[in-house]
This record gives C-alpha cells, structure tokens and sequence, in this order.
C-alpha cells in the first residue's frame, strides 16, 4: 500500500505571499500581505520591487534586478499601477499599488513629469 502524505515541493526562490522580504533599495522589512492587495509584489516605502517572474506568480526569471519605479498608469476606472523598469534588462512591468503604498512616493512618482519635463518650457514661442 502506497501513502502519499508528502507535502507539495515549493518552487525553488518562490516564497510564500504570506512571507515578508528586505526591500531590494532601501533595505525595509516590507510585511508580505497589504489592504488592498492580495500580492504584495514592491515595497510600500520607495516603491522598488524586485524583477522575479517572467509570468505573473511563476518567479522564474533569473535576472533578479531591482525594478526601479518611473511611472504610474491611471486607468480609466481609476485604479493606479506602477510602471516599474527592470535596471538589469530593461523590461518594463506594471504593479497595482498596495493600501499601504506611500502617498507622497505616489504623488512624487505621479508628478515627476510636470516637476521634469522632457523639454524646456521657458522657450515658448
């Protein structure tokens, strides 16, 4: 008689959502759940995350480099993501804000265009 009373091997890397992590940026301990979010997937102080999956969920990218905030997306329903680009390869990611997300790193990210424009706005001819 067989038994299988073994538990489901985890993924190698992947850590469970309920799990905390150091902050790739800033070195917070970031707490692994949020209101507002059932993945918490960046850090609610700089915004920083970590470049892990290929696939949502699958943590089975191996370049591993921070993914530095430039961005935020407003969608039409008014939710906002993060637009986070990988310093190792460039990918370029979206990330839902989390309940806990700092209002001002938002507002600061959100506003970074109108702070530093592309193009002088002293020439206006």
């Amino acid at each position: 008689m067989s038994h299988n009373n073994h538990k489901p091997a985890r993924r190698s890397g992947r850590r469970h959502e309920a799990e905390g992590f150091t902050c790739i940026n800033c070195k917070l301990r970031v707490p692994g759940q949020a209101w507002g979010t059932k993945h918490r997937n960046h850090c609610p102080a700089c915004l920083y995350s970590r470049h892990v999956d290929d696939q949502p969920g699958d943590r089975a990218c191996s370049c591993r480099s921070p993914m530095e905030p430039i961005a935020i997306e407003a969608k039409s329903d008014g939710e906002w993501s993060i637009v986070h680009r990988c310093t190792g390869c460039g990918v370029i990611k979206l990330n839902r804000i989390a309940g806990d997300d700092s209002e001002r790193a938002l507002l600061n990210l959100a506003l970074r265009p109108l702070s530093r424009p592309a193009f002088p706005l002293d020439d206006a001819r």
